[in-house]
């Protein structure tokens, strides 16, 4: 069963993941520099490292390009 906090963090990826790949690409940066983007605004410190985790994961299965 998933946990509250896990649902939240999945949707949150979903929607990040439709932006593209460049964009998601992007978003880790920012993410990684420590900037908020709004779709993780109302996440606590710990959600948000879950979801940059998760991003950098599903991210690493297509390397250094992005699929066209």
């Amino acid at each position: 069963m998933h946990t509250l906090q896990h649902c939240r963090i999945e949707a949150r990826i979903e929607a990040l993941c439709q932006k593209g790949c460049a964009q998601v690409r992007r978003d880790i940066a920012a993410l990684e520099s420590g900037s908020q983007l709004p779709e993780t605004r109302d996440l606590s410190a710990e959600e948000r490292r879950a979801l940059l985790s998760e991003l950098k994961a599903v991210m690493a299965v297509y390397g250094d390009a992005c699929r066209l």
